[in-house]
């Protein structure tokens, strides 16, 4: 067992949630719990949730490698996820993700050398009309991010204030 007793009382309450033969519908939220507790998921956190659910290890592998507010490599304190599709993209999207590229010296996938922001692209958050949208740390929406707002964003995160 890798994680605490806690993040396996969550999981159990998500499991109860659905039948014993749909056990698999509880990999996600298992996943975001033990991400929650962890900060990523090593190959040996994703080994610990498929026998933990009863479910095989591929089952849990492709939940995770699907959707990126999964991390199954080390990121950064604050995982910056910007809308780049379509619809954002036109909407300054592309412009806020460059901005934000420049200011913190990092590309795409990467993480700066401090280890206190990643930035990632994101998939579609559902909020177009409020575009530039992102997400921080998988939890906290920000849209209509200009430079300015995306300038008081990285300054909070580095004080340590919430997003």
């Amino acid at each position: 067992m890798l994680l605490s007793a806690q993040a396996y009382q969550k999981i159990d309450r998500e499991l109860a949630k659905f039948p014993a033969d749909q056990r698999q519908s509880a990999i996600m939220a298992a996943l975001a719990i033990a991400q929650d507790e962890k900060g990523w998921l090593s190959p040996d956190i994703l080994e610990d949730v498929a026998k933990y659910i009863g479910v095989e290890p591929i089952a849990v592998q492709e939940v995770a490698t699907f959707y990126n507010m999964f991390d199954v490599a080390p990121v950064g304190k604050h995982k910056i996820s910007v809308c780049t599709n379509l619809p954002c993209a036109l909407r300054s999207g592309e412009r806020a993700g460059d901005y934000l590229k420049r200011k913190l010296g990092i590309d795409y996938r990467e993480t700066t050398a401090d280890g206190q922001f990643t930035l990632i692209e994101g998939e579609c958050m559902g909020a177009c009309g409020d575009a530039p949208v992102l997400l921080v740390n998988n939890k906290h929406m920000c849209v209509q991010m200009n430079e300015e707002k995306l300038d008081a964003l990285v300054d909070a995160l580095k004080k340590g204030e919430a997003a």
